[in-house]
């Protein structure tokens, strides 16, 4: 028995199940601390109200909802929409912040200058400040419905937000977009199969129609056979409002801009250590195989230059979901304000406010999970 102890991967094993019982015991004891001495007060415990009306509106929503519906639905319809603008908020912000930080590395001073000044003044002021801004200047300086400015044929922006052409969406349209994912699934199983066979062959087929049909397959299977009908519905600006298309309201466009440029001034930096990470002796190499700047940029030094830019990439990615949360703080029914608004009608601000943390714990695992995938897809393999 001795012996056994002394072992170090049974210590190892040991330790680590006295870790978690000890965690385990303690959370247990605070809940049960807690729902005594709620029951003292008389105060309801519990996630039954979740099966309850919720009585209040959510605008915008990105799924059906009426205040009639749960407050399960309404925390559903917060959570949708936090996710929703934060995803696109990670993908405007990862472009801007590439395009930023090569400009950071030009060789035109004009340009150079104006990408520092972009950063400094983005990375070294608050969010929160933005977001008031961005609000403000929407509400305030844009002119009203009425007198809307056309950016572009069928895009018009006022003070109640940006107006765009919307495409009438479906459940087989929704059916065909998971036939889509599902094919994108295939697809890369395919190519890994694919490339397994030559290695062990050695023979060389053509990959691209397979991964295509893989790819395109079961999508022209659910269009045969749900036949969605693809209809845009364009705005019209009438006398005093603006008819059909999607309404984008002034707090998802300031948070949505708020956000997006917040972030995109860390990743420019980010960007911009990571290329210069790359040793010189990698752009000589690509002058002498004669690819020009861009080329060599996209095809040689980016490439190596990832292992350096994901890790602080990941933190960047985390931060921009967890301050979608100062959503709140200008009207957007984000996660946040739906559940303080639960939390008013409810009472129930321990089972709420455990609800916020779970979502944002699992958006933020999901997050780190899948950036870790990928690093370890992109990272040097040493031999």
């Amino acid at each position: 028995m001795t012996r056994l102890f002394y072992d170090l991967r049974v210590r190892a094993i040991l330790y680590q199940v006295l870790a978690v019982a000890f965690v385990a015991s303690m959370a247990w004891y605070l809940a049960a601390n807690v729902s005594q001495k709620l029951a003292e007060q008389n105060i309801v415990t519990g996630f039954g109200f979740l099966g309850r009306e919720a009585g209040f509106v959510i605008s915008p929503s990105f799924i059906d909802y009426k205040p009639t519906d749960s407050f399960a639905r309404a925390l559903l319809t917060g959570i949708l929409n936090t996710i929703f603008v934060s995803a696109l908020a990670v993908v405007f912000a990862t472009i801007l912040g590439v395009i930023v930080g090569v400009a950071r590395l030009s060789g035109n001073p004009l340009l150079r200058a104006l990408a520092f000044v972009y950063v400094e003044a983005l990375r070294n002021v608050p969010l929160l400040l933005y977001l008031f801004l961005w609000y403000g200047l929407i509400v305030n300086l844009l002119p009203p419905v009425r007198d809307a400015i056309a950016l572009m044929p069928h895009v018009f922006i006022s003070n109640s937000g940006v107006t765009i052409p919307a495409m009438n969406w479906t459940p087989a349209h929704t059916k065909v977009l998971l036939a889509l994912i599902i094919g994108a699934v295939l697809a890369v199983a395919v190519r890994r199969r694919m490339i397994a066979q030559r290695v062990s062959t050695g023979a060389s087929r053509r990959m691209w129609p397979w991964v295509l049909l893989a790819l395109l397959g079961p999508a022209l299977v659910a269009v045969l056979v749900f036949q969605p009908e693809i209809t845009i519905e364009y705005p019209e600006k009438g006398r005093f409002r603006l008819a059909g298309g999607a309404h984008l309201k002034p707090e998802f466009t300031a948070l949505l801009m708020g956000l997006t440029l917040s972030a995109s001034a860390g990743i420019a930096e980010t960007v911009r250590s990571g290329i210069l990470s790359v040793s010189r002796g990698q752009w000589d190499a690509t002058k002498s195989l004669g690819l020009d700047r861009g080329m060599a940029l996209r095809l040689v030094v980016l490439p190596q230059a990832l292992r350096v830019i994901i890790p602080p990439l990941t933190s960047a990615y985390l931060s921009l979901f967890k301050n979608s949360s100062l959503a709140t703080a200008i009207g957007y029914p984000d996660l946040v304000l739906v559940t303080n608004t639960t939390m008013n009608q409810t009472g129930q601000a321990v089972e709420g406010i455990a609800i916020m943390m779970l979502v944002y714990l699992s958006i933020s695992i999901t997050i780190s999970l899948f950036m870790n995938w990928y690093n370890a897809r992109v990272a040097l393999k040493e031999r």
